[in-house]
C-alpha cells in the first residue's frame, strides 16, 4: 500500500487565534478590562467631549493592547497566577 502524503498548512500554528495574532482569551480579558475603563472615561470624567475622548485614547487603547499581547505567551489571568505560585516556592529548597 502506498503511503499518503499530508500537507501541513503554513498557518496551522494560527488556528484558534482572532485575526491570526491574538488568543481568544486575550481577547476576552482585553473586552472585560477596557469595556469598564471605557464607560468610566467617556461618562464620568468632567471635561469637555473632546477631553474626553482623548483621555479614553490615552488610558484605553494602551490598556487593550498590553491585554491583547499579553506577558511571554501568557495571557493576563495565567501570568498572574504564574507569578504567583513563582513567590510562594521561590525560597523552598528541594534537593
Amino acid at each position: 500500500m502506498e503511503p499518503s502524503i499530508v500537507y501541513i498548512p503554513v498557518n496551522y500554528t494560527e488556528a484558534g487565534k482572532i485575526l491570526g495574532l491574538f488568543e481568544l482569551r486575550n481577547l476576552v480579558e482585553a473586552v472585560i478590562l477596557c469595556v469598564p475603563l471605557l464607560f468610566f472615561t467617556l461618562f464620568c470624567l468632567p471635561f469637555s467631549i473632546t477631553a474626553n475622548i482623548v483621555l479614553t485614547a490615552i488610558f484605553v487603547v494602551p490598556t487593550g493592547g498590553f491585554a491583547l499581547i499579553g506577558i511571554h505567551d501568557y495571557s493576563l489571568i495565567n501570568f498572574i497566577r504564574v507569578y504567583r505560585r513563582w513567590r510562594k516556592s521561590k525560597a523552598v529548597l528541594e534537593f
